[in-house]
């Protein structure tokens, strides 16, 4: 009889997560990154310049004709880094989702669009070939033209500094009246814009500066409404954090309010009805403070190294909730779940809703591979636009503009029988644990992993021990209750094991029988330190240690 292998922390199958050996769990197992979170560039304060120059009506007006203004409405959110930092951890760019211990999740186009009221229909957010080799020159002569305001110098490539916007949109304010003329409110609302773009919605690592290029869409207001803005703000975050989930990174950026927690389900149709999810929240919650939180990073990620089934609350947005938000929010709920590409600019990344059906009310089955490269995320604005490029882009672009047809089909008949087969397939090919309970994290917090695991080591330790006095003494009662003492230890284990991981007495799962034959289960030596490199083979491993060759 031997002692079962604590809990493994992934993976058990490596044909998946190709890109393990690189990903900063990996680092953190090391603990190299144990309790540094990521930094959140925050951006030039939006909120704060707005309030200190309020929109003119007509401004105003321009803006709710975009589809945008909602993101001005927000104000200030505080931002969790250690949330955020935690939820990156479990970030994979090979599925562009979040692997839990239940299963994978994601940031959907219906979580865009109800808790911010970003439109998911629309055309892709696809950079116009003309634009693509313009020089800095080029774009300021055309920032010039369109905002009245043309940067000076010939460096920073296609970005411009966003105190240069703010300084424009100073000088320009005190003349925004009802006889100002129409060309002169347009441009204030470009430069308003590129401020969100920069702030708000698309802010890069460095925090102050905006590309030029967004300007493509800004020659034509009247035909902003036509992008898929909660499909292009989607596919931005994504390929952030794909980049900030490998390596040692520092900074992260994105629309970073589509990561912080589920909203709480609020009271209906009383205060602020008629507006998206998130906004409601906020005014209702006060959840504005100037300064961002910077909470218990090892807790947080102590908490989703223990999430169990019943505790994930897959489908949050009921319909009496839908029904009282504004019709933006859910007008496009019939392409939610559409399996897409997603656009930015040169850039793809793939919205992989096969693989969270259960967001969707659905049940959810073994998913296909991934059909893109896990190192998409490497391409930048240097990459080569080659002939072949170009026509695979266009392609992606024809898959987005098919996306009614995309939506996933019912389960087929193996899709059915794979369904029950699901939970297991997950835990062989995610990483479980993210937090290593080797580390000590400082003296705040004592991970509840860690502690699930020093009961492991401690039962592992009396199985052992029972081991050694079965084969040491010569004693029957020795050694029948040697006998007794591994067998108790070895259920123990085994019981605690499943509990940890969220089965239940009234689910299926293997707890072995008294009488069961002590070659049924490897016996594990007691190793408590181990390079990332030595947990992610597909060979049988645990954080206690590796296979012993005696069994």
């Amino acid at each position: 009889m031997a002692f079962p292998p604590p809990a493994h922390p992934g993976l058990a199958e490596d044909q998946l997560l190709v890109l393990q050996g690189d990903h900063r769990s990996s680092y953190v197992w090391e603990g190299q990154l144990a309790m540094q979170p990521l930094r959140p560039r925050r951006p030039d304060d939006l909120c704060e310049f707005i309030a200190e120059h309020p929109f003119h009506p007509r401004v105003v007006e321009m803006l709710q004709t975009s589809g945008l203004y909602t993101i001005f409405q927000l104000g200030r959110m505080q931002l969790d880094w250690s949330l955020i930092t935690s939820l990156v951890e479990r970030w994979r760019p090979e599925t562009h989702t979040f692997h839990l211990p239940t299963g994978e999740a994601t940031i959907t186009l219906q979580d865009v669009q109800v808790l911010y009221g970003l439109r998911v229909e629309g055309r892709a957010f696809a950079l116009p070939h003309h634009w693509r080799g313009m020089t800095r020159a080029q774009l300021a002569d055309m920032m010039g033209q369109l905002t009245g305001s043309r940067p000076q110098g010939d460096r920073g490539g296609s970005r411009v500094a966003l105190s240069f916007i703010r300084d424009q949109m100073a000088v320009l304010h005190p003349d925004i009246t009802h006889e100002t003329e129409h060309l002169w409110i347009q441009r204030y609302t470009r430069l308003a814009l590129l401020l969100l773009f920069g702030c708000v919605l698309f802010p890069d690592t460095s925090g102050n500066k905006v590309s030029m290029r967004f300007l493509h869409c800004l020659e034509q207001l009247d035909e902003l409404p036509q992008y898929s803005w909660g499909a292009t703000v989607l596919a931005y975050l994504y390929r952030s954090m794909c980049r900030a989930s490998v390596g040692p990174a520092v900074d992260i950026c994105g629309f970073l309010p589509l990561l912080q927690p589920p909203l709480p389900i609020l009271p209906l149709g009383q205060d602020y009805p008629f507006l998206p999810l998130a906004i409601r929240w906020i005014l209702r919650r006060g959840n504005y403070r100037g300064t961002d939180a910077h909470h218990n990073l090892p807790l947080l990620r102590d908490v989703l190294d223990m999430l169990v089934e019943g505790q994930f609350i897959w489908t949050p947005y009921s319909i009496e909730l839908l029904g009282h938000l504004h019709a933006c929010c859910s007008v496009d709920r019939l392409i939610w779940s559409t399996s897409v590409p997603l656009i930015f600019w040169d850039f793809v990344e793939y919205h992989a809703t096969e693989r969270v059906l259960r967001q969707f009310g659905r049940p959810q089955a073994i998913p296909r591979d991934p059909r893109w490269e896990p190192t998409h995320y490497q391409r930048d604005d240097r990459s080569n636009m080659d002939r072949q490029y170009v026509g695979w882009l266009q392609q992606q672009i024809d898959y987005w503009e098919d996306r009614a047809e995309r939506i996933p089909l019912p389960p087929s008949v193996f899709q059915e029988a794979s369904i029950q087969l699901y939970d297991g397939w997950c835990r062989r090919h995610t990483r479980l644990m993210i937090g290593n309970p080797v580390h000590v994290l400082g003296e705040r917090y004592r991970p509840y992993a860690g502690r699930h695991e020093a009961l492991a080591i401690g039962l592992h330790r009396i199985y052992q021990s029972g081991q050694d006095m079965q084969q040491r003494s010569n004693i029957p009662e020795v050694v029948e209750y040697a006998r007794e003492m591994a067998q108790m230890a070895r259920l123990s284990e085994r019981c605690r094991e499943f509990r940890a991981r969220g089965f239940g007495d009234d689910q299926q799962g293997y707890i072995p029988h008294a009488d069961e034959p002590s070659s049924s289960m490897p016996s594990y030596s007691l190793q408590l330190s181990l390079p990332a490199s030595q947990v992610t083979p597909s060979g049988a491993l645990s954080i206690m240690g590796t296979r012993s060759s005696e069994s």
